[in-house]
């Protein structure tokens, strides 16, 4: 029986240790490029495997995409221990791949403490049932759509649309999407959960930020995307059991730079997670 894409992604998460601080990953199969929310969930699982404190748990993480990824050969993680203090821990990973760095990302991790706590409420927004599933395929165009139902199929998260994409000109693009791990629940490992939420979080926002522009394939020409950095705060140990809401926002782009700010929340209305992404949008050229 063919495994489910969750099955192939937990198994792309359990690294090969080549040395204390050396971790080799496997890109899986695919074509074109590599997604880059895969990196950065096995880079979280590297860092995580470096630190000893079982009561820490990951609280930030900030990462640049240096160069794109592929599917061809497998990716080295190697681990810096920045810093390990009383209650927190800095870690390091940089991946390489054919012998070039492809990605950075500096981790954060804390001992859970008591202290002040507050909260925007989270958006009121209809449940995640009976909700179709996210797109952002051009709807006139019949082979984007099966290309969007085939990704949908073999991706390990689920994500259902609330809003249409459709945004005035005038308005800030927003997207707001119901998103779920698809096949089971994860194992209880605190550096998975992790990881899956970093996956998950890379997911859409550049779609975000084309919404008032029709770039892709809704608009003719050489479109072209990418994340350049990417930053996630848990303001909660990272959780990924059932639906969250993830809500995005692009209030800025500019020199073909977008900023997308992204926030989730539990079906509760908890915020467990700030995300804040610079992506890339290039015009076609000549």
């Amino acid at each position: 029986m063919p495994r489910s894409a969750l099955d192939r992604l937990l198994s792309q998460l359990d690294l090969d240790r080549l040395d204390r601080d050396l971790f080799l990953g496997d890109p899986g199969e695919g074509q074109f490029r590599l997604f880059g929310g895969l990196v950065a969930a096995q880079s979280v699982i590297a860092a995580y495997r470096t630190v000893e404190d079982e009561e820490s748990v990951l609280h930030s993480l900030h990462a640049y995409f240096l160069r794109p990824g592929t599917y061809k050969s497998p990716i080295r993680y190697v681990v810096y221990r920045i810093r390990d203090g009383r209650t927190f821990t800095t870690r390091d990973v940089v991946a390489y791949q054919a012998g070039e760095a492809i990605f950075n990302l500096s981790s954060s991790f804390t001992r859970p403490e008591d202290g002040i706590s507050h909260a925007e409420p989270a958006p009121d927004v209809p449940p995640p049932d009976g909700l179709p599933p996210w797109e952002f395929a051009r709807p006139d165009r019949r082979e984007d759509r099966q290309m969007m139902r085939r990704f949908e199929r073999e991706s390990p998260v689920e994500m259902r649309a609330i809003d249409d994409g459709a945004a005035a000109e005038s308005d800030i693009p927003r997207r707001r999407v119901w998103m779920r791990v698809r096949g089971g629940d994860l194992p209880q490992d605190r550096a998975v959960h992790a990881a899956m939420l970093a996956y998950a979080s890379d997911r859409g926002l550049i779609a975000t930020a084309r919404i008032p522009h029709g770039t892709g394939r809704a608009r003719p020409g050489n479109w072209s995307s990418a994340s350049l950095d990417h930053a996630v705060w848990f303001h909660r140990p990272p959780r990924f059991d059932g639906w969250l809401l993830f809500t995005s926002e692009s209030p800025v782009a500019h020199a073909a730079r977008a900023l997308i700010f992204g926030q989730m929340y539990t079906p509760d209305g908890v915020r467990v997670a700030s995300v804040v992404q610079e992506g890339l949008i290039r015009t076609p050229r000549a």
